[in-house]
């Protein structure tokens, strides 16, 4: 039997900007409009149309989101000069993971639209998870809780220097 664990908290605060108002700019967006350093943001690497960012929920350490700068919800909105540094982020992000951490397997996926599990449904972004056997571990199943063994900031910062000597 398959149970199913609710976490409608994450549609309100994917929704809101950083004073808890509503917003119809993604967070995507919200964090680029910032004031904020790369560093505060987890940004790990900019490119001409596209960056490179931690996920804030991450599955695994080393999990990050390649995001175009444009706010378009699907592949098809975007432009052959975005699709083809997108695509070639997405290869070298895996690259970069591969170095850095040696993971015995790599998740690459897309969520397109609200039904198919995309939180941030009007901001495309494609996921770049690490993988390593037995790595959903025994707390998800007791504590409804994941053991990431690195702070977020830290694997920011592994990924930001690898990725500039791997330039």
């Amino acid at each position: 039997m398959l149970d199913r664990l609710w976490n409608g908290w994450r549609a309100q605060y994917v929704q809101r900007d950083s004073h808890g108002k509503h917003s119809d700019e993604s967070v995507f967006t919200q964090i680029l409009k910032s004031q904020q350093t790369d560093e505060e943001t987890f940004i790990v690497h900019r490119g001409a149309t596209c960056f490179v960012i931690m996920n804030a929920f991450p599955y695994a350490s080393g999990h990050v989101l390649v995001i175009p700068y444009r706010e378009v919800p699907d592949l098809e909105m975007l432009t052959e000069e975005e699709t083809s540094e997108i695509w070639a982020t997405v290869t070298q992000a895996v690259k970069v993971i591969k170095a850095e951490y040696s993971p015995q397997g790599m998740n690459v996926g897309i969520n397109l639209g609200q039904a198919a599990g995309g939180s941030v449904a009007q901001h495309l972004h494609i996921h770049v998870v690490p993988r390593w056997g037995g790595d959903s571990n025994f707390m998800v199943a007791v504590a409804t809780a994941k053991i990431l063994p690195e702070a977020l900031d830290v694997t920011a910062d592994r990924i930001r220097k690898r990725w500039k000597e791997m330039k």
